[in-house]
């Protein structure tokens, strides 16, 4: 398979770092077969706008509908399994001092790869949320009710993620942007960096003097900006850094940018 060449000196950056911040998006999850948000409207949900299904206002409507869609999208989700991209990461936590994967992704396969550190700035597709405590529910009472209720105040449950209109988890949000901002090197890896506020943290990273390297296929707003881009699909491109960053090949001369 055809990609760019890893520099030699981003292989000595990697190799040096202490502290490395990883941001993923939709990218690495399609390599594993999962559909982007806009690609899971087929069969009986074509004829919805995924943005009539995932707003509060469009939970409170129809709060059956979005659960059942959100339903229908985890058993689309159980299918994948974590590509050599995610696992690639794993290896990667293992080698650094200070690693944190920061990701749009609400698949939950970074974690299911192994991953410890990991920020989900978007929630997670397989948890649930009260709707009137804006808190985490774990389990709840077997029922026939769609969606199931609170256990402890008997208000609706909803999918833990973030959906149009809401803000990102403020937690979760501070702690990427100070991984960013302390971050030797940066990976941005199959995100478009049109999603903000997460299309901010590697700018956030460049202005710290972070070295800040691109993994997509295709160029985005952010590839002029990165020291290295390496183009192609991170299911290639990452298990070839870590294999020549940690397992002693010099690796091939490329051009940084």
């Amino acid at each position: 398979m055809n990609f760019s060449p890893i520099p030699t000196e981003l292989i000595a950056h990697l190799r040096a770092a202490r502290r490395v911040a990883v941001l993923t998006g939709a990218g690495i999850s399609a390599e594993s077969g999962v559909p982007t948000f806009r690609e899971a409207q087929t069969g009986l949900w074509a004829r919805y706008d995924p943005e009539e299904l995932a707003t509060p206002d469009a939970f409170r409507r129809n709060p059956k509908l979005v659960w059942e869609w959100y339903a229908w999208r985890q058993e689309r989700v159980r299918q994948a399994e974590p590509n050599p991209g995610h696992l690639a990461l794993v290896e990667m936590e293992r080698r650094i001092a200070e690693f944190t994967l920061i990701t749009q992704n609400v698949d939950g396969l970074h974690r299911r790869a192994g991953s410890h550190q990991v920020l989900e700035l978007h929630g997670n597709l397989f948890r649930a949320k009260c709707l009137d405590e804006d808190r985490p529910v774990e389990s709840w009472p077997d029922s026939a009710e769609i969606p199931p209720r609170c256990p402890r105040c008997g208000a609706l449950l909803r999918p833990d993620v973030v959906w149009f209109g809401e803000m990102l988890p403020a937690g979760a949000l501070r702690a990427a942007e100070q991984a960013a901002a302390t971050a030797e090197v940066f990976l941005s890896i199959g995100t478009s960096t049109l999603v903000y506020p997460a299309a901010e943290l590697p700018f956030t990273a460049l202005r710290a003097g972070a070295t800040v390297v691109e993994v997509n296929p295709q160029p985005t707003p952010l590839s002029p900006h990165v020291t290295f881009s390496l183009n192609g699909p991170a299911g290639a491109i990452l298990p070839a850094l870590v294999e020549q960053v940690w397992n002693g090949s010099a690796g091939a001369e490329g051009a940084g940018r």
